[in-house]
C-alpha cells in the first residue's frame, strides 16, 4: 500500500490568448492508494474525506470499482494492480476538483495507464484515458468544455508523472498553432498524519470553496475585459456525464 500524502501546492494558470492573464494559488493536494483511502478519526472526518458520487461511476459503489469498470470497457485489465489518485478531499461538505488523475499499475507494479478525470462548472466531468511515455508525457484531443472562453478544438500536451516526494505536472493546450493555455502544478509531500491535515485546514480554510469562487472571480474579469463567450455544446461528445448531486 501507498502511504497517504498531503502535497502543498502552487497551481499556476497562464492564458496567453485571447488576452494575457496569469493566476496562481496555493493549494493542497491529496496522494492515496485507491484501495486504502484515508480515514480521519470520527471527529475530524468533516476535514477531508473521500466519496464515490465526487468521482465518476456508480455513486452507490467505491471508487475503485468504478474505475476497473471504466478500464475494462476500454480493454484494460490491471488483475488487481495498484491504482494511485491524485485529488481534493472533501472539507466543509463540499469539494471541487477541477483535475483527479489515477495512475493503474499492474500485478508487477508496471504502469499501464493514467486516468484523467476533469470537472467543469457547469457539473459536468470528463475521462481522458492517457497512454504516457517513461516520462510521464502523452497528448490527448480535447473532447470536454471546460473554460467558457476555448471552443472544444485542439489537443492537450500533458505531463503527468506519478509523485514521489514531489509533485510536477503541466497541461498545455495547443490549437490553430498556439499554445493559448498553460496549467501547471508544483509542490512537495508530506505524510497526510492527522496533525498534517489539522494544520493544513488552518492554513488554508475551506480551501476548495475559495478555489471554486476564486475561477468565478478570475471569469468575471476575462468578461469584463471583453474575451467573448463560447457556446457551450448542446451535446456532451463520449465520456462525459453529468456531476452526481452533492
Amino acid at each position: 500500500m501507498v502511504i497517504a500524502r498531503l502535497f502543498d501546492v502552487e497551481v499556476s494558470h497562464v492564458r496567453a490568448a485571447p488576452v494575457r492573464h496569469d493566476v496562481g494559488h496555493r493549494s493542497t493536494m491529496w496522494f492515496a492508494d485507491l484501495d486504502d483511502l484515508p480515514r480521519l478519526p470520527r471527529g475530524m472526518r468533516w476535514l477531508a474525506r473521500f466519496e464515490p458520487r465526487d468521482h465518476f461511476g456508480a455513486p452507490d459503489r467505491p471508487l475503485r470499482v468504478n474505475l476497473d469498470a471504466y478500464l475494462a470497457a476500454n480493454g484494460i485489465d490491471l488483475q488487481g494492480g495498484r491504482i494511485t489518485m491524485l485529488a481534493n478531499a472533501r472539507s466543509a461538505g463540499y469539494v471541487f476538483n477541477p483535475l483527479s488523475l489515477f495512475w493503474c499499475h499492474g500485478p508487477s507494479g508496471e504502469l499501464r495507464c493514467v486516468v484523467a478525470e476533469v470537472h467543469n462548472t457547469y457539473g459536468q466531468r470528463h475521462l481522458y484515458l492517457l497512454h504516457t511515455d517513461d516520462a510521464g508525457r502523452a497528448e490527448a484531443e480535447k473532447q470536454f468544455y471546460v473554460s467558457p472562453f476555448y471552443p472544444v478544438d485542439g489537443y492537450y500536451r500533458m505531463s503527468v508523472p506519478e509523485p514521489t516526494d514531489r509533485l510536477a505536472l503541466t497541461i498545455t493546450l495547443h490549437r490553430q498553432g498556439e499554445r493559448p493555455f498553460v496549467a501547471s502544478v508544483r509542490g512537495a509531500g508530506r505524510v497526510a498524519t492527522p496533525a498534517a491535515v489539522v494544520a493544513s485546514a488552518l492554513r488554508r480554510p475551506l480551501q476548495t470553496w475559495r478555489v471554486r469562487a476564486a475561477i468565478t472571480r478570475h471569469g468575471i474579469a476575462l468578461w469584463r475585459r471583453g474575451v467573448p463567450i463560447q457556446p457551450r455544446p448542446a451535446q456532451a461528445r463520449p465520456g462525459c456525464v453529468a456531476e452526481h448531486p452533492g
